[in-house]
């Protein structure tokens, strides 16, 4: 079995995730978008909107500012010359997924989520289920409160036995988990649930896939994103369970799909991709948001880079490190500080409220690196400029470069 550096295993898991490539040197089109979907290979939502929704972070980290009408466009609108390239399904969590692996995700190879608990509900209100598809039918894309309107206001039962709004809820959202139900666009943030066979391309809603070929693809896929990637980092990119990620990864070990390595420093075997690079440097800069897949599991990004990183938004304030919502900073190749981002639409700035550098870095450089990407990205938000706070090491050279 091969052994590999940590630093080596940090490149390529760089590599994996589009890092080693440099940004377009005009405007970002579709075929940019379908690159960086075909490395990270889902893109997670999240309904936090303090800097930028999340969706749209991933993309403004490996390719520098673009038009978040390229994601909207792929994922909540098509026409016959452009059809959709995503989907939306819980993956990681909620995410953005390509059209093409919606068979996957429901192949029975993804236990199912916590919607599964709603399943009472259903069974005891089939008129329920019947009445939202039929709105649905009508009317979609609408959004739940629509949904709740329709089904009350054409429902023939006495009064006072109106189905409640959180019931209606509930079985939209199983019908959601189910497939039954998807994404047909987005209004403010707010999903308007539409039919699937509608949204999602008859030759990919009607394809079968055993649970074993789903569990199959659905780790290779993670293999892809991750590069380099223990048993719990492949199953931990869908959220698969431990048994039917272990035969996959054996199976795909068998096939010389992946290879088995060791990691020095990390526990047990690794396994790499056999098409994953290890370039001998990544350079370049990035600002990385809560829910980017090359940090949102928190125990690899510590083995990756020596990085301990927490979301602290549920942390009451006064008991906060770093602050409500940070950007670790990535440069060539490492982890070398962090930032707490605020845009202030009313001012019309973004605002640093905390940046703190990591232990050993050259804080100049990092503050005049760190500081053209605030610009940068502040130009991307529309916003006029970018504003510093006094908390962290960093905030005074920050400023300084600023």
């Amino acid at each position: 079995m091969q052994t590999m550096s940590v630093a080596a295993a940090r490149r390529t898991a760089l590599a994996a995730q589009g890092f080693s490539d440099p940004r377009p040197a005009g405007e970002p089109t579709r075929r940019h978008l379908r690159k960086v979907l075909s490395r990270v290979r889902l893109i997670q939502l999240d309904s936090v909107n303090v800097a930028v929704r999340a969706h749209y972070a991933p993309l403004f980290a490996r390719l520098g500012a673009y038009d978040p009408a390229l994601v909207d466009d792929a994922a909540w609108a098509h026409s016959a010359k452009r059809p959709r390239m995503l989907v939306e399904y819980w993956a990681h969590e909620a995410s953005l997924i390509p059209v093409e692996d919606w068979p996957l995700l429901h192949s029975g190879a993804k236990r199912p989520g916590w919607w599964r608990n709603y399943r009472p509900l259903v069974d005891a209100s089939p008129g329920l289920v019947d009445d939202i598809l039929a709105v649905v039918e009508e009317l979609g894309p609408i959004g739940a409160g629509g949904i709740e309107r329709e089904v009350a206001g054409s429902s023939k039962r006495m009064p006072g036995s109106w189905w409640e709004r959180s019931e209606v809820k509930k079985v939209c959202e199983w019908l959601f988990g189910m497939g039954t139900l998807t994404t047909g666009t987005r209004r403010s943030f707010e999903r308007l649930y539409d039919l699937t066979e509608r949204v999602v391309p008859p030759e990919i809603h009607g394809r079968a896939v055993s649970k074993e070929e789903g569990a199959r693809r659905l780790v290779e896929n993670s293999a892809t994103a991750l590069g380099v990637a223990t048993e719990t980092d492949l199953r931990d990119y869908y959220r698969l369970g431990p048994e039917i990620t272990r035969q996959a990864i054996g199976e795909l070990v068998g096939d010389g799909v992946l290879e088995p390595v060791a990691v020095e420093g990390w526990r047990g075997t690794a396994y790499r991709h056999a098409a994953a690079r290890t370039p001998r440097s990544v350079t370049g800069r990035a600002l990385l948001c809560p829910f980017d897949p090359l940090i949102w599991e928190r125990a690899r990004t510590e083995r990756l880079f020596g990085f301990r990183y927490r979301i602290e938004i549920y942390v009451p304030e006064p008991k906060r490190e770093y602050g409500y919502y940070v950007y670790p900073f990535l440069l060539d190749g490492e982890l070398v500080g962090r930032v707490d981002l605020k845009a202030d639409r009313a001012a019309g700035v973004l605002r640093a409220q905390g940046a703190f550098s990591e232990p050993g870095t050259d804080r100049k450089r990092v503050a005049g690196e760190l500081a053209a990407e605030l610009r940068h990205m502040a130009d991307w938000l529309e916003l006029d400029g970018v504003v510093t706070g006094g908390r962290g090491d960093l905030a005074p050279a920050l400023s300084q470069a600023l």
